[in-house]
């Protein structure tokens, strides 16, 4: 049986403390939070983890730099002591990197007046990365030959801190920590209904979307409503009254083959005033955001996003040759929850470019609701923390707390695994270049269970073999994926558990000879059905 047949089985009928309902990063966080402290939960999303706006993020971890501009100082201060917590908790997957911001006559700001505010949000971030630095144009072309300075008046350098691999990837971390900690957690499980009763118990009706199964129910004494932008659809859907709402915002993100040597975010104004990013991901770059208001959740990148976006960046940058349609190797496009009253909306555009990513949570105690609003993958572990409170508040009991809710074994372990590595020559098993060496990429993306995939390679040499050519992906992983990260569709191993489909173009995905053999090992009788399900149009 299964991972997640095992966890289908206790939902059925199953009671607990808490069910939390969408599994994107404050829902993840919740689980793991609320599992740590002792109360049961369970865990349900009617797609996978973080395979919605949880998987379109631009990977950074940052404090708000741009947030300064509407003088929000409280929300930027939170921030950076969120980010600052998770670079100290994630070493080896959240890492400081330099931002080198040009400012050309679309920037709203003289370079001098920007070094003002990168040398006033560096204070507020309790000075712990490096200094920001104010550049001449002379000095960025210096330093970043792929930046064409011939409009450029100058501009600065500061740090934040990025996600070396993906923001699904961490995402899942959360739900595997409230797995580890006795939580219940099923994705591609749909809540159908939930009514309240006397008693102070809510029983859900919940239906498996994989297989379209029957209806079947389980029960909580408290529900929390974390999904995303949809938030507002099921409070309507269950009755929930609240004095905040949503509205969206369309982001864009264009992947493509590597831009400069260095490993730094590079940061434009476009034409319109806005702020967008070249960004590193290992052998590739993100190109975005965009910003376009929209009025529902589901979007697509569509003709003008992507012709916008490159004329914007061929623009600003020295290319070998312009960038195309064809050097397009995947996409990402999402939206952004904003938080707003629910008596008010923004009616023009200063009011919505002037609207941040803050969260906000709403509890209705009559029926023992909770609601998270908005929010952004840097100010995880405060919405953890505070629902924690929120729930014991609400009459769950709650264990003492635990430190090692979040974040990655101590250093004395992860030299433990270095050791072991260099006494296996682990690194010297890779066959051709990368941006990373197997031991560094291992301990990133499995930490403590990464020690079994060492025994794993000593006992079959075959498990450090590459499956998928090309896609930095062991044999072992995938083993152990297939047993521990409740992978239900191939879209959730090569988008979500991986970023294979980010950085490969999707003709070599299809064309690799391994993609089969990846198949039966995630999916044994299944295989030939989930393939098709990825690569053959319905």
């Amino acid at each position: 049986m299964s991972l997640r047949d095992t966890n289908l089985d206790k939902l059925h009928g199953g009671s607990f403390d808490v069910l939390v309902v969408g599994g994107g990063i404050n829902g993840a966080v919740v689980s793991a939070a609320l599992a740590a402290r002792g109360a049961s939960v369970a865990l349900i999303d009617r797609g996978d983890f973080a395979g919605f706006t949880s998987q379109e993020s631009s990977n950074l971890v940052w404090g708000g730099f741009k947030y300064l501009e509407n003088y929000e100082f409280g929300l930027v201060l939170g921030l950076c002591r969120s980010r600052n917590q998770l670079i100290r908790a994630y070493p080896a997957n959240i890492k400081e990197i330099r931002f080198l911001a040009s400012l050309d006559r679309h920037a709203p700001f003289s370079p001098a007046f920007a070094a003002a505010g990168a040398t006033a949000y560096w204070a507020i971030g309790n000075l712990s990365t490096r200094a920001p630095r104010l550049l001449s144009s002379e000095r960025i072309s210096r330093e970043e030959p792929a930046v064409d300075v011939s409009a450029v008046r100058g501009g600065i350098e500061y740090s934040d801190a990025y996600l070396v691999d993906n923001d699904t990837r961490f995402t899942f971390g959360f739900v595997r920590n409230a797995l580890n900690s006795g939580a219940v957690a099923a994705n591609y499980v749909e809540l159908l209904d939930a009514t309240f009763d006397p008693r102070g118990m809510w029983h859900a009706t919940l239906r498996d979307t994989d297989t379209d199964g029957d209806p079947f129910v389980c029960s909580a004494r408290v529900l929390v409503n974390a999904t995303g932008p949809f938030v507002d659809r099921i409070n309507t859907a269950l009755g929930i009254e609240t004095r905040h709402h949503l509205v969206f915002s369309k982001g864009i993100h264009l992947v493509v083959p590597r831009i400069g040597r260095h490993e730094r975010v590079l940061a434009f104004f476009d034409d319109t005033g806005r702020l967008f990013y070249v960004i590193p991901m290992g052998p590739r770059s993100v190109i975005g955001t965009t910003d376009t208001r929209v009025t529902t959740p589901v979007t697509t990148v569509e003709d003008v996003d992507r012709g916008f976006l490159l004329e914007q960046s061929n623009a600003r940058l020295v290319l070998p040759e312009p960038l195309t349609e064809a050097d397009i190797i995947s996409e990402r496009c999402g939206v952004r929850p904003l938080v707003v009253d629910a008596t008010a909306e923004p009616t023009d555009a200063q009011d919505w470019t002037a609207l941040s990513r803050r969260h906000a949570i709403e509890v209705d105690e009559a029926r023992s609701h909770v609601t998270i609003f908005g929010g952004k993958l840097t100010d995880c572990l405060n919405v953890g923390r505070e629902l924690v409170e929120i729930v014991a508040h609400l009459g769950v009991p709650m264990d003492e707390y635990r430190p090692d809710w979040y974040g990655e074994p101590p250093q004395t372990t992860r030299a433990e695994f270095r050791r072991r590595c260099r006494l296996m020559k682990l690194d010297r098993l890779r066959k051709r270049a990368a941006f990373e060496t197997l031991t560094d990429r291992l301990w990133r993306r499995y930490g403590l269970r990464a020690f079994a995939m060492l025994e794993a390679i000593r006992d079959d040499p075959a498990m450090a073999e590459e499956v998928i050519e090309g896609a930095e992906y062991l044999r072992c992983e995938l083993f152990y994926a297939a047993q521990t990260e409740m992978i239900t569709k191939l879209d959730d191993f090569l988008r979500r558990r991986s970023k294979i489909a980010m950085v490969m173009p999707h003709a070599e995905i299809a064309a690799s000879q391994g993609l089969r053999e990846a198949c039966r090992m995630l999916f044994g009788t299944q295989a030939d059905t989930r393939y098709d399900e990825y690569f053959v149009p319905a």
